[in-house]
């Protein structure tokens, strides 16, 4: 039996005390083993964080300070991420993949003074360096090369990761409250441009709490991340909070790939895993082996379950679980391990900590069976957003009504199970990211070629949603598709990049002239349409 909680008092529920009394029962056991080699025990991470919290604090970072963050996934960032939060400072976790723009508004609208930054996303930095309104010092990972750019240096104060790390480990005090912000978490929210997510201690502990009792995570588990990013809530909370929570040890990999995951399973005893319907699919089609069933793997949280969920567990002799949240709102459902899917879209029975409603454009209550916008109300205080970061009309209109409006569309059916049909807005989701179709849109409109343009979503699988842009070019312009990929790659993450591009005369409209999404998604892919994929046309990561 656990000498861990399943559920921890109120005033425990942050990060600096979980970890404390984890520490205290698990010790020298790891909590995090690098597949590269490292690895890092409960007390040793315990000590780690009471020395970045001091170093934090001697180096001027204040209680419920917005600090940004662009690191790779290591040990390191996860002792960052609970000295950030025993300080009581507040992380701003930034995209591996963003530039520019991306990231130049990211870094701007948290409002950081301090960014610490791998070394080998420097360039990156010098290049928006100019555009940057309150940043003022760079902590660079894991040291100050010999030579910075110049547009770096001549800008910001430069200091090395180490200078963040005290010599003292004994406890920090006067850390931050379960109702204190955690962190902004940028997602693209329900529309237009991406949103600071504002999230409580209390919040992220019932997000972690969630997955780890949804995925049956206990004491005696390995839990591989499956090259979730530590950026993301899923890897970082989902996996690393969740395993802290239960005294797990995190099986930590950077990046999947297909020819890693088994061997990773092997080596290092993965117990239960993290997964992305993207990464069942690529797991089911391998070929069959006659020892498929015969490895550690006994527990998979999939999301969202692929079609041949009861083949992949009996292949795999493995339990599957599902649900549903979002990085606003931990989620008001559990599908638990082994219970059978009336479909491939019913991520779950609704809790009984939660209200949830299908409410209709008008906020009124749906029948069961019918579809609306999915809507939730936790019944303990700080366990949802706090709101949009410095965005209060957005704020309201996602509570309108004492309700969070989720942005997107289900039903409930008479067993109070929750159905997840499709998104309500223009966002789409591709691989575990939110995307915006607004943000890339506006890249590509301006483009010298497009005279205007629509991005949706069409399913590249059944599991899988991929991104779609319909294109007007400008008059008597002979439109190249790979010249849009490399002008999009150059301005925008590689997972916004449309893989498929179609040429038309015009975009059908309404009589009010918005654009008619729903008409482009329904026809999807046609003969003209053309995939960069089949076309070989390769990414810049």
């Amino acid at each position: 039996m656990s000498v861990l909680p399943k559920e921890y008092a109120l005033e425990d529920r942050t990060v600096g005390r979980i970890l404390a009394i984890a520490a205290a029962q698990m010790g020298d056991k790891p909590l995090v083993i690098d597949v590269d080699g490292d690895a890092i025990s409960y007390r040793e991470m315990d000590s780690q964080a009471n020395r970045m919290a001091r170093g934090l604090a001697a180096f001027g970072v204040h209680h419920q300070e917005p600090v940004a963050f662009m690191l790779n996934d290591t040990i390191d960032l996860t002792a960052l991420f609970c000295g950030l939060a025993r300080r009581g400072a507040v992380e701003v976790p930034i995209n591996l993949a963003y530039r520019g723009p991306f990231l130049s508004r990211i870094i701007n609208d948290s409002c950081a003074k301090v960014l610490v930054v791998d070394a080998q996303f420097l360039e990156r930095l010098a290049a928006i360096a100019p555009e940057l309104e309150s940043l003022e010092r760079c902590v660079i990972y894991p040291r100050r090369p010999d030579q910075v750019p110049a547009a770096i240096a001549e800008r910001f104060e430069l200091f090395d990761f180490s200078t963040l790390s005290a010599d003292d480990d004994s406890p920090f005090d006067g850390g931050p409250s379960y109702s204190d912000m955690i962190g902004i978490m940028y997602t693209s929210g329900t529309t237009g441009t991406s949103k600071g997510v504002m999230v409580s201690h209390a919040h992220a502990y019932r997000y972690g709490n969630n997955v780890g009792s949804n995925h049956g995570v206990v004491e005696t588990d390995n839990y591989y991340t499956a090259g979730l990013p530590l950026f993301h809530i899923a890897g970082q909370w989902g996996v690393v909070y969740a395993s802290m929570m239960t005294g797990a040890t995190v099986i930590l990999r950077r990046g999947y790939r297909n020819e890693y995951f088994w061997s990773d399973i092997a080596t290092h005893g993965g117990t239960v895993v993290f997964m992305l319907g993207a990464i069942a699919n690529f797991i089911w089609q391998q070929a069959p082996r006659d020892n498929d069933i015969d490895t550690p793997l006994a527990k998979v949280g999939m999301y969202p379950v692929i079609p041949e969920h009861e083949a992949f567990a009996k292949r795999f002799g493995v339990q599957v679980a599902s649900g549903y949240g979002s990085t606003e709102n931990p989620g008001p459902c559990r599908h638990a391990l082994g219970l059978p899917f009336p479909t491939n879209q019913c991520v779950g029975l609704i809790k009984d900590t939660v209200d949830c409603k299908i409410l209709d454009e008008n906020d009124v209550e749906c029948a069961p069976g019918v579809v609306g916008e999915i809507c939730v109300r936790p019944h303990n205080a700080w366990e949802i957003m706090m709101g949009y970061w410095r965005q209060p009309e957005a704020t309201l209109k996602a509570f309108r009504n004492l309700w969070f409006h989720s942005g997107d569309a289900g039903f409930i059916d008479k067993q109070q199970r929750l159905y997840f049909v499709d998104r309500v807005t223009d966002s789409m989701r591709r691989r575990g990211e939110n995307i915006s179709s607004m943000e890339v849109e506006d890249i590509i409109n301006q483009h010298a070629d497009v005279l205007e343009c629509a991005v949706f979503p069409v399913w590249a699988d059944e599991s899988e949603q991929d991104v779609m842009v319909t294109i007007t070019p400008q008059p008597d312009t002979r439109f190249d598709p790979v010249a849009l990929t490399r002008f999009c790659n150059e301005r925008m993450p590689y997972f916004m990049v449309p893989r498929y591009v179609d040429v038309v005369d015009s975009i059908p409209k309404t009589p009010t002239g918005k654009t008619q999404k729903y008409a482009l998604r329904e026809q999807g892919i046609t003969d003209t349409t053309w995939d960069r994929v089949a076309a070989g046309v390769k990414l810049e990561r």
